[in-house]
């Protein structure tokens, strides 16, 4: 079998192909956002991948670009009777709390597709107004006049009495995708509960159709999607499961950076993910953190995913001037098409690309391994008007606009970690994406820092994570419910079983045994009377009641003599993956010698090739490290070390020489052996 990970970014579609034969190998293409499958279809033949042995998982931002660009088809939101506005009322939360003025916004799902029906249940599960056949009779009249692409159903407590939920899906026209909210997310608050099933259902036809012209595409090949909480599902099912996929991409990346972080002896982490379009940074501590407070956009998401945050900053973005003259970077991109203007098709406004390139820091001659050469004298036409609007010369102009940038990644940084009492000293920045490598020496000087990692494949890294990661779900189901209550254990027992057998049956679909599968069951508590939850193991009812007195005494500096309710229970199940395994990088072959590039300014600095690094090689700042899929910059002051796994390990100059454990040589003592490899030490550790 060989096993394809693609990542469909909106730049590039980057691809890393694990075959027994040949190994490791990585691809990438401009992307073709219009139909991300041609690019996907034209990287695999270009690596001439068989398909009688293809086996594909992938990141899709289908379901992300559908949605932040509102482009969603026609979507019909079917609610109990009082509650058509529900969508539009929200949590009346301003975005901007203090503005007199503040700007109209209009409704997720505007109020003529918003239908009324009966049907609902009380919060124990009586029944308060029975559906009716004329209820059922009068919405399929409404929904023949409407003609949508797609209906939402989310009643008031569906997840007590999904029945009623599915009697309305009978009324629906065939054709027309159905999400069902006791389905999608059957957990309390009625809100969140209806945005996840309103953003399945809108995007849900986008994502099925690209998903079946994909397995057109590849007839035969098993095609799997990656979830927003890190793990894969059959493209058959995610056709239902686009909420799932809003993070599909990203998640990737992540899953790729907890791997190669524990190889490398580093478990607290601070990432950042910076593409052509993007950046996202996390923060990883252990186990990969989820979260049920997401948004994409504007719109909450509480289905499980990584929990992130994004912002528009990447090598594709637009540099520009607003109306006080002042220099801002994206978040408008210049996407695939027409791309940065040093990519010679049809860009004319400047981005942090050319910055980078004008800088000296991209090579002309180096880009995607030689493949795609950039032009330099395009960048130059595009970043002028902005050198002459801030008075200097070309090269101040890109490097005010990477200053910028990093600025903008910097904030970010500050706000998943920094902002939530987390000393970022103690961790090790990791910086992947294409264009990640040339500004984590100034982001991790500007987090005070002391370390960080450019991991191998750093430029196709979600892809990586494709391979690395594993089948599952995360299933749900709420129960509110007082640990002290007599019986619990026994109910959270024979939900779990419930919650098992629809865990069964969705892996079963992809071949995969339930009792081959890691299983971990978990409850979101909190005191009675509050509105947050935290996410505890679930060890019975007494074990995880003491827990999580300490667990909130640990959070928020205090714990209450109170009684703890159950809220919602979680059941995450993973099975095996690809069996994939990094190899170790030989460090017996000869120490390149470094090739000599003139900068902008004059400065001659060291270019190395990755590929040519042996393992335990370490070289000093200023210098430039190409590699196929992207190119890191290591800046004065700072020393980079290859370890055995060919990660990057990159200290500045003052940490590298106090660090207990460094390359000591090139050889051992006897002259002419291998390097003995040393890594740098973990931050917590020094």
């Amino acid at each position: 079998m060989i096993w394809l990970g693609v990542d469909t970014g909106g730049t590039f579609t980057d691809f890393v192909c694990l075959d027994e034969d040949r190994g490791i190998r990585v691809h990438k293409v401009l992307s073709t956002p219009e139909a991300p499958e041609r690019a996907i279809l034209e990287g695999i033949r270009a690596l001439g991948l068989p398909l009688d042995r293809l086996r594909v998982v992938h990141g899709s931002t289908v379901a992300t670009n559908a949605a932040l660009e509102g482009k969603g088809v026609r979507t019909v939101f079917v609610t109990n009777r009082g509650f058509a506005d529900l969508l539009t009322i929200g949590r009346q939360a301003r975005r901007e709390l203090y503005e007199l003025r503040p700007r109209k916004r209009p409704p997720p799902v505007p109020p003529e597709l918003c239908l009324e029906t009966g049907g609902r249940v009380a919060a124990d599960g009586s029944v308060i107004e029975p559906l009716t056949e004329q209820d059922i009779s009068v919405l399929r009249d409404a929904l023949e006049v409407l003609g949508p692409e797609a209906v939402a159903v989310n009643l008031v407590f569906s997840y007590l009495a999904p029945e009623l939920e599915q009697r309305l899906r009978a009324a629906i026209p065939d054709g027309v995708f159905c999400s069902l909210s006791s389905e999608v997310l059957p957990e309390v608050r009625e809100y969140e509960r209806g945005m996840a099933t309103w953003l399945n259902a809108w995007v849900g036809p986008r994502v099925a159709g690209y998903l079946r012209r994909l397995g057109a595409g590849l007839p035969g090949v098993p095609v799997s999607v990656m979830q927003s909480s890190g793990e894969t599902m059959g493209a058959e099912q995610a056709t239902g499961q686009a909420v799932r996929m809003l993070l599909s991409g990203p998640a990737g990346g992540l899953v790729a950076t907890q791997y190669l972080g524990e190889l490398a002896g580093f478990g607290r982490l601070l990432t950042f993910d910076m593409g052509g379009t993007s950046t996202d940074v996390a923060l990883i501590e252990g186990d990969l953190h989820l979260t049920t407070e997401g948004h994409i956009g504007d719109w909450p998401v509480a289905v499980p995913m990584m929990d992130m945050h994004t912002i528009g900053a990447g090598g594709g973005s637009i540099v520009w001037l607003d109306a006080g003259g002042m220099l801002q970077v994206g978040p408008e991109s210049a996407g695939a098409a027409p791309g940065p203007a040093c990519y010679g098709r049809g860009g004319q406004r400047p981005t942090v690309t050319d910055a980078n390139l004008l800088l000296g820091r991209l090579r002309s001659d180096a880009f995607l391994g030689g493949e795609m050469g950039l032009d330099r004298s395009g960048a130059e036409r595009a970043m002028r008007p902005v050198a002459e609007a801030l008075g200097g010369s070309l090269r101040d102009a890109a490097r005010a606009v990477v200053d910028v940038a990093n600025a903008h990644m910097a904030r970010a940084l500050r706000t998943i970690s920094i902002r939530r009492g987390v000393d970022t000293r103690e961790h090790l920045l990791v910086s992947f994406g294409g264009a990640g490598g040339l500004h984590v020496c100034e982001l991790a000087e500007a987090l005070q820092m002391r370390s960080a990692m450019v991991p191998v494949q750093g430029g196709v890294l979600s892809a990586l994570g494709m391979l690395a990661a594993r089948p599952g779900r995360q299933l749900s189901r709420t129960l509110m419910r007082l640990l002290d209550e007599s019986g619990l254990d026994e109910r959270v027992v024979a939900e779990l079983a419930r919650l098992r057998d629809r865990a069964a049956q969705a892996l079963g679909a992809e071949g995969i045994s339930l009792e081959a599968c890691e299983q971990q069951a978990s409850a979101d508590l909190r005191y009675q009377g509050q509105s947050y939850t935290l996410n505890l193991p679930w060890e019975g009812a007494v074990s995880t009641a003491a827990a999580f007195h300490d667990r909130h005494a640990e959070r928020y500096g205090h714990s209450l003599d109170q009684p703890v309710e159950l809220v919602t229970l979680r059941l995450a199940v993973r099975g095996s993956g690809s069996g994939f395994r990094l190899a170790e990088r030989p460090g017996d072959i000869p120490a390149p010698e470094p090739a000599l590039c003139r900068m902008p300014g004059g400065e001659a600095v060291s270019l190395y090739q990755r590929d040519a690094l042996p393992a335990g090689f370490e070289l000093a700042g200023p210098a430039i490290i190409a590699e196929r899929v992207a190119t890191t910059w290591v800046a004065r002051g700072w020393r980079c070390q290859v370890d055995r796994y060919g990660n990057l390990l990159l200290a500045s100059g003052r940490d590298a020489e106090q660090a207990p454990h460094q390359v000591t040589g090139q050889s051992d003592e006897s002259g002419g052996g291998p390097a003995r490899v040393h890594h740098l030490a973990p931050p917590s550790t020094r």
